[in-house]
């Protein structure tokens, strides 16, 4: 709902827990140290022939990153991120250690309820295992057609 200026704050509209906006500024700020250093590592990886030709031929700052930089980079840089994506999905995990409800406390209030250990955590590896495998195998696919388009 659209939030209204009520007599002394605003009602409605979204509300955002303290325990998920930790989880957030956490696993973002983590996650994208990670991924912004292998994009760097990924743009140092370019010969630096291949930027000085390209500057020589005339182009550009951005159309030296878009037509030479950038097709060389991404055949590097979608295996590790293919991982850090896996790892983000796994580290969620972590919400736990701050009361928010994610899939495994889910499970532990599951277990509390109904005394069977054993399924609710079939259950969450089942979910955990399925979620990585997605990721994996479209991550998989993107980096076969970014090889394959390449030669």
């Amino acid at each position: 709902e659209v939030p209204v200026l009520a007599t002394f704050d605003f009602q409605g509209g979204a509300h955002l827990s303290p325990e998920f906006m930790a989880l957030l500024v956490g696993l973002v700020i983590y996650t994208a140290a990670f991924i912004a250093e292998i994009v760097r590592a990924g743009i140092q990886s370019v010969p630096r022939g291949q930027v000085e030709a390209a500057n020589a031929l005339g182009l550009g700052d951005m159309e030296i990153l878009v037509t030479v930089v950038f097709p060389q980079t991404l055949p590097v840089i979608i295996p590790p991120m293919i991982s850090q994506y896996l790892n983000l999905t796994k580290n969620s995990s972590l919400a736990a250690a701050i009361a928010y409800p994610d899939l495994f406390s889910i499970g532990k209030i599951m277990i509390n309820q109904a005394g069977r250990a054993v399924p609710v955590f079939m259950l969450i590896m089942a979910a955990y295992l399925s979620m990585s495998l997605v990721y994996a195998v479209i991550g998989n696919l993107y980096n076969r057609h970014v090889r394959f388009s390449r030669r």
